[in-house]
């Protein structure tokens, strides 16, 4: 079983005005992924962003959280459609590291280069390609955050993956439960990230 590891929370706003925005003028958040993402079997309403966008509206905070995620997708893919999902699953097939790393990287750079926060949430691999293989991929995303200053949840499927009741008949992919369990990890590494209301 392999697992996808291709989410960028992407927040692009420096600054919160105090003065309720309409939602479509709202700075946006956008989590570009794969499936775990776009919410492969729960659907987007039940996917991690739609409970980040909750957590963002009872904190007062008016973003507008964007789900780009989607299913069967890979950094390569993501770099194809970061422009679009900037305006408007690193499926683990053996993807050389170096592949993983610099598609990222060029996913991280283009943002920044934008003025864009990253926020850069790493996942895991199984060891079925070898100790080296699962070694390497555990540090790309340490080495990323490092390299680009950005910062680095370790591990979104932390306390989700292995547990059935939070895990969809396929093992792979988090039912609704599981969802808010990511978000719930991702949370306290975004919110520093967004600008309170003046």
């Amino acid at each position: 079983m392999l697992f996808s590891g291709l989410t960028l929370a992407l927040v692009s706003a420096i600054a919160v005005a105090s003065a309720p925005r309409d939602v479509a003028e709202r700075p946006r958040i956008v989590a570009l992924g794969d499936s775990l993402t776009a919410g492969r079997g729960i659907g987007s309403a039940s996917a991690f962003p739609a409970i980040l966008q909750q957590r963002v509206d009872e904190t007062g905070l008016e973003y507008t959280v964007v789900n780009a995620g989607v299913s069967g997708d890979t950094t390569t893919g993501a770099v194809r459609r970061l422009e679009r999902a900037l305006e408007g699953d690193v499926r683990l097939r053996g993807v050389p590291i170096e592949q993983l790393k610099s598609n990222l990287s060029r996913i991280i750079e283009a943002a920044q280069a934008r003025g864009i926060t990253v926020l850069l949430c790493g996942m895991e691999t199984l060891p079925i390609r070898g100790w080296d293989y699962t070694v390497a991929f555990h540090n790309a995303y340490r080495d990323l955050a490092q390299r680009y200053g950005v910062t680095l949840v370790p591990f979104i499927l932390m306390n989700v993956i292995g547990k059935p009741e939070l895990m969809q008949p396929d093992r792979a992919h988090p039912n609704a439960a599981g969802a808010r369990v990511i978000a719930e990890n991702i949370w306290p590494y975004l919110q520093p990230l967004l600008p309170q209301p003046v």
